[in-house]
């Protein structure tokens, strides 16, 4: 049979290639003239139009197992590309799942192929040289021979890998022939093994049934005392009901005392819990009065408080007590600039995060994917996703805080778990970025609530500052993350 297998989920998808030297690929004649280890090869390949012979699988696999296991004594840049993930599998793994793949480059690639038979001849030792010789010992492996010939394909090739296909099935006829026969003779013995258990059987039975003769009439003479016994008993029965029928008189007058008791107890209970809805009531006119009184209170608190201001006649202020301070710092010429610990500190420390979301209805917007990739970006997008959601629900449990978290993606990936509470998601739309998407949840939000940003792009640090938000770099919230 050819020597392909079916396709591998774990391994990179390719063009099937069958070992057909009807292929026509033009490598085989530059190969066959540069190289010297192609000399033998070339020689037994014959015309191009011919093709490959069909392998019996024994063969093909062994091709397969000789190819895997010189895979990583090649040097990187020798092994194909198809075939370089392959060359990092487990040995026990590597021609099982890389059989697709390594058939492939053996047919498509005539120059890999050469260097796996030059490994492959160099391990096989007189065997190898013999083969190449185009001769096959009569006491080796025809399979390894057939393996070796069509590898090294010296002249005369086909017919040691047709000797070996022949050799392979006399040996599994002689296989199947000697299963026969095997076979016939278990059968044999279990019929003369059967007949010898069915003669003990047969002794048995005999036995029994003598056996079981006189335990019938032992079971008889017993049937006549047990019907003895269930006359008498019988009568003992009937004196028990007369007895039975005298207590349930005492039962039924007993019953009716209590019935009488249980009434009284009831009228008592009725008359308790008409008490308690009296006290009740009256508890509840008491905690009214209480309530009239606070709501009068907080209501001349409140119109005092309105009084005050239409007094003091405030008029509205155009810049707030920061923008003065920032001003009189503005106006210092020789003030010197923040000091790398300081930028740091607004940027990448977590204590800096800790102090945003102290204050009063903070709002928490994070860059998904550009904290994720910066933190733990060996993870599936998946993963990442869930890791950073998980974690931000405990900041959220923690702080009180309203916190969104941005992911890019034309539309909403299925399958992500429920977010936790106080943790919106997210995901852009079609044409638009992440970016995009953070910078119209900074514009949407009221002047002067503290809005922060955690996101390490510069673009978005510089667009969310103009609109009043406060910018943090995504180790910040990494950090925050780890400490809890």
């Amino acid at each position: 049979m050819p020597l392909t297998e079916p396709s591998d989920d774990h391994l990179p998808q390719e063009d099937p290639v069958a070992l057909d030297g009807a292929t026509g690929n033009p490598d085989d004649n530059v190969v066959s003239a540069t190289s010297d280890a192609s000399a033998p090869t070339a020689a037994g390949d014959g015309a191009a139009g011919e093709p490959e012979p069909t392998l019996p699988e024994p063969v093909r696999q062994r091709i397969v197992a000789l190819t895997a296991a010189v895979l990583p004594t090649l040097p990187a840049d020798e092994v194909p590309v198809p075939l370089r993930r392959v060359a990092k599998f487990a040995p026990n793994r590597r021609a099982r799942l890389g059989a697709p793949a390594i058939a492939a480059q053996l047919t498509a690639d005539p120059l890999f192929r050469q260097r796996v038979t030059a490994r492959v001849l160099a391990d096989a030792g007189d065997l190898g040289a013999a083969v190449v010789e185009g001769t096959a010992p009569a006491a080796a492996d025809p399979v390894e021979v057939a393996a070796l010939a069509y590898l090294a394909r010296p002249r005369g090739w086909r017919e040691l890998i047709d000797a070996s296909g022949a050799a392979v099935r006399a040996e599994a006829d002689s296989a199947v022939v000697a299963e026969l026969v095997r076979e016939a003779e278990q059968r044999a013995t279990r019929a003369e093994h059967d007949r010898a258990v069915a003669r003990v059987e047969a002794e048995k039975l005999r036995d029994e049934l003598a056996r079981v003769r006189e335990e019938l009439g032992q079971l008889r003479e017993e049937s006549r005392q047990v019907a003895r016994t269930l006359r008498e008993t019988q009568a003992r029965e009937r004196k028990a009901s007369e007895l039975l029928a005298t207590e349930r008189g005492r039962a039924a007058r007993a019953s009716a005392d209590v019935d009488a008791e249980l009434r009284r107890a009831r009228a008592r209970l009725a008359e308790a819990e008409a008490a308690a809805g009296m006290a009740r009531a009256s508890a509840k006119e008491s905690r009214s009065v209480d309530d009239a009184r606070l709501w009068l209170l907080l209501e001349t608190i409140g119109q005092a408080a309105v009084g005050l201001r239409r007094e003091l006649a405030l008029d509205p202020v155009d810049k707030l007590p920061a923008d003065f301070v920032a001003d009189a710092f503005a106006e210092q010429p020789g003030t010197a600039p923040a000091s790398p610990a300081a930028r740091a500190r607004d940027t990448d420390d977590p204590a800096r995060l800790d102090q945003l979301l102290a204050l009063p209805r903070a709002h928490l917007v994070v860059d998904g994917y550009n904290v994720t990739k910066r933190g733990f970006g060996e993870m599936s997008l998946e993963q990442q996703r869930k890791r950073l959601i998980t974690g931000l629900g405990g900041i959220a449990a923690q702080t009180g805080d309203e916190v969104t978290v941005v992911f890019d993606g034309a539309e909403r990936m299925h399958g992500l778990p429920p977010a936790p509470r106080g943790v919106r998601v997210l995901f852009s739309r079609k044409g638009e970025t992440a970016d995009e998407l953070i910078r119209r949840l900074v514009r949407a939000e009221p002047a002067g609530r503290p809005v922060v940003v955690v996101s390490s792009d510069r673009e978005v640090a510089d667009g969310v500052r103009r609109h009043g938000a406060y910018p943090l770099g995504a180790d910040s919230l990494l950090r925050r993350l780890a400490r809890s």
